[in-house]
């Protein structure tokens, strides 16, 4: 059994600075039009500035992994099936069903799973591969789906239709285009001068506390999505992220790999993830309603220190 209370530090982060957004947003410190700039800034600079220093740094060789398998049959199940949910249950357009399915398998590998990695499986390493994956993968068909379905989003939309335009993708997209350039520095073996370096990562280290201030500050000052099917939205949503990707992970990594023990913590660990910011950064930037991806990432946030304390329990090693 694990000592759960440096596994609530990695929390804390999360829960206060989005608490610290909503009271700027509630007193309009920032002014009418902060939480849009700030969404523009957080994906147009600092994630891409992020993306670009993390892959940069690691060897590619990182994402050759068997358990990655199984991580990725759990993201690919739960991303499908917030697709299905928000489609043929609740009638969303397609780029909303992007967005349900983003929500419902797409972890918060970064700020929250690196501490959670180092706290109950003792090694961040772990996190790596599962990063290139989200980064390099997910987040790509995410964003092609996301700009099919919105014409590219806000002001994009005069540079014409059809395969060009979805051919353009990674090139107008930061995200994508900061993760192509990183990968191509770390199988070059470049590293960029430490003063650019430095600054880089500087603006990078900005994304993340920038997302969940903005993901607090839309807590407030919009009514609340509310009614039977909403909720319902949300809780199938937040169980396939917190059930089912991980139990998914787990029967592949145990009955179709046979995976090592420590592997196999480590693939439902990090599969029983919360969902990321990301998804309502790439909501709010595609005009989307932010409300699913908001709640879904709140809710989900609060259920996984519950999720993640029953797989360190059942699947940790023993106490020495």
């Amino acid at each position: 059994m694990h000592d759960l209370s440096p596994l609530l530090s990695g929390f804390v982060p999360i829960w206060s600075i989005s608490a610290a957004g909503y009271a700027v947003g509630r007193t309009g410190l920032l002014g009418p039009h902060a939480e849009s700039v700030l969404g523009r800034f957080v994906f147009n600079v600092a994630m891409p500035a992020a993306l670009f220093t993390m892959i940069a740094g690691t060897p590619l060789d990182a994402f050759v992994n068997t358990s990655m398998i199984a991580f990725a049959a759990g993201t690919a199940l739960a991303c499908l099936l917030g697709f299905a949910v928000s489609r043929w249950f609740f009638g969303r357009r397609l780029p909303d069903q992007a967005i349900g399915g983003m929500a419902a398998g797409y972890v918060n590998s970064a700020n929250l799973g690196i501490p959670v990695a180092v706290q109950i499986l003792g090694d961040a390493s772990f996190v790596a591969p599962v990063l290139l994956f989200q980064v390099l993968l997910v987040t790509p068909a995410i964003l092609t789906v996301l700009d099919a379905g919105t014409g590219g989003g806000a002001g994009r939309r005069r540079e014409g239709g059809g395969a060009a335009r979805l051919l353009l993708v990674p090139l107008r997209t930061p995200v994508i285009l900061g993760a192509v350039l990183g990968c191509a520095v770390s199988a070059a073996g470049w590293r960029l001068p430490a003063a650019l370096g430095h600054s880089v990562g500087l603006l990078g280290g900005a994304g993340v506390p920038t997302a969940l201030l903005t993901l607090g500050m839309s807590l407030h000052g919009r009514p609340p999505a509310t009614g039977a099917a909403f909720r319902a939205e949300v809780g199938a949503t937040v169980l396939i992220k917190t059930l089912v990707q991980p139990l998914a992970a787990f029967a592949v990594g145990s009955l179709v790999l046979h995976l090592p023990a420590h592997q196999l913590f480590a693939v439902v660990v990090l599969s029983a993830l919360p969902s990321a910011q990301n998804v309502f950064i790439y909501a709010r930037q595609y005009d989307l309603s932010t409300a699913l991806a908001r709640d879904a990432v709140m809710l989900s946030t609060s259920l996984s220190m519950a999720t993640l304390s029953v797989a360190a329990w059942v699947l940790g090693p023993a106490p020495a």
